[in-house]
């Protein structure tokens, strides 16, 4: 499943994540305080086998502030439901090293305006500029 900005997201492999359960902030009521509904889930980027090495070294270059001793974790609190919060960090972590391990966009190939382009703009320069003398009042050429 990819992100709407066109990042593929990357396939993770179950063995490698690590969970972590807490208790929520915010509104629940009486079950918010018995039930560990947030969820934190990290993955070791240095040691993953779902990247290529040149994409690891893209992610572990991208995400370096986000590292700690090169787990990449997020946390997810914004349901009621554990499984839900755990499908919702295990699509974020997806997406984040998809993002971070994706290559670089190309770099734009220098074009030169055609000679048609050139004279519209200078075309529509003189119109815009006559436009205005003849708004200010002023007719001397």
């Amino acid at each position: 499943m990819g992100d709407p900005h066109g990042a593929p997201a990357v396939e993770l492999r179950e063995e490698e994540l690590v969970w972590r359960f807490s208790r929520s902030s915010g509104p629940g009521g009486q079950h918010v305080n018995t039930s560990d509904t947030r969820v934190s889930l990290s993955l070791d980027v240095t040691t993953t086998a779902v990247l290529t090495e040149a994409e690891r070294e893209r992610a572990l270059r991208r995400l370096g502030p986000r590292l700690v001793d090169g787990m990449l974790t997020v946390s997810v609190q914004d349901f009621r439901s554990q499984a839900r919060n755990r499908e919702a960090a295990r699509q974020r972590l997806a997406a984040l090293l998809g993002e971070a391990a994706r290559p670089p966009a190309r770099g734009r190939r220098p074009t030169r305006p055609t000679r048609a382009a050139k004279e519209r703009r200078l075309r529509e320069k003189r119109r815009r500029s006559a436009l205005k003398r003849a708004r200010s009042g002023r007719y001397d050429d």
